[in-house]
């Protein structure tokens, strides 16, 4: 049995620049990773990396609906973004499944998960909202 985790946030910008703030990699290393090896689009495998952390990691992009949904393999999971748009808002909403359910350390992957979701969400809307770019890699464990 797999589990997931869903997180969403209310943005005060239209889904198309939240969209773009995802896809491409400059505005990405904005708030979010340091870099990433090429914009965000269908059937490609892109390298997203955290200089700060030391980490990087490859993701699978499964599917592009242009400011719609973002779907894509990272690790053992899938990550899906949508972006529901209303009256110049969006609702961006992330869920993360495949997560086994059996996992001895499921809890605190889950909550390891959902805290990461919550950290970007909340960088992404201070970015495209104010402008900061200093949350980023900011999170200490």
């Amino acid at each position: 049995m797999e589990t997931t985790i869903t997180t969403k946030m209310k943005i005060h910008k239209p889904a198309s620049e939240v969209f773009e703030a995802i896809v491409d990699p400059e505005k990405m290393g904005s708030y979010w990773f340091s870099s990433g090896t090429s914009r965000v689009e269908q059937d490609k495998t892109i390298t997203w990396k955290y200089e700060e952390y030391g980490a990087e990691g490859d993701i699978e992009v499964l599917k592009v609906e242009e400011n719609k949904e973002i779907v894509f393999t990272w690790g053992e999971t899938t990550v899906t973004m949508t972006f529901y748009e209303t009256a110049g808002s969006t609702i961006m909403e992330v869920t993360e499944s495949g997560l086994k359910a059996d996992d001895s350390e499921i809890v605190n992957k889950m909550m390891d998960q959902k805290e990461g979701w919550v950290y970007m969400l909340t960088c992404l809307k201070g970015y495209l909202e104010n402008g900061i770019t200093t949350l980023r890699a900011s999170l200490v464990k």
